[in-house]
């Protein structure tokens, strides 16, 4: 794992093929327990192209200096991404 909050990633190589492409990340809280989420690309091996955008949302905690996972939520589709959304802008409006 990363001992910099900045070098987590979510790419994820396999056979010299880089199995989980991450487009972008937003880090959304800093400290002992961290909280980014993930914009990314999968490989699509019968296709021999990269997949629709996808996202996660992952915990990591640092112990030892080292960022480790501790939990994670895949986002399944936009679909469902615009629905979180909508939720939350609902939730806390004021």
């Amino acid at each position: 794992m990363a001992s910099d909050i900045n070098d987590i990633t979510v790419n994820y190589e396999e056979d010299d093929i880089l199995i989980v492409k991450e487009i972008d990340k937003k880090i959304l809280s800093k400290g002992a327990w961290t909280t980014i989420i993930f914009k990314y690309q999968q490989w699509e091996r019968g296709k021999k192209e990269y997949g629709p955008d996808r996202y996660t949302i992952r915990r990591y905690r640092k112990i030892n200096n080292q960022y480790n996972q501790q939990s994670k939520f895949n986002i399944s589709s936009k679909e469902q991404a615009k629905k979180i959304v909508d939720a939350l802008a609902y939730w806390i409006k004021d």
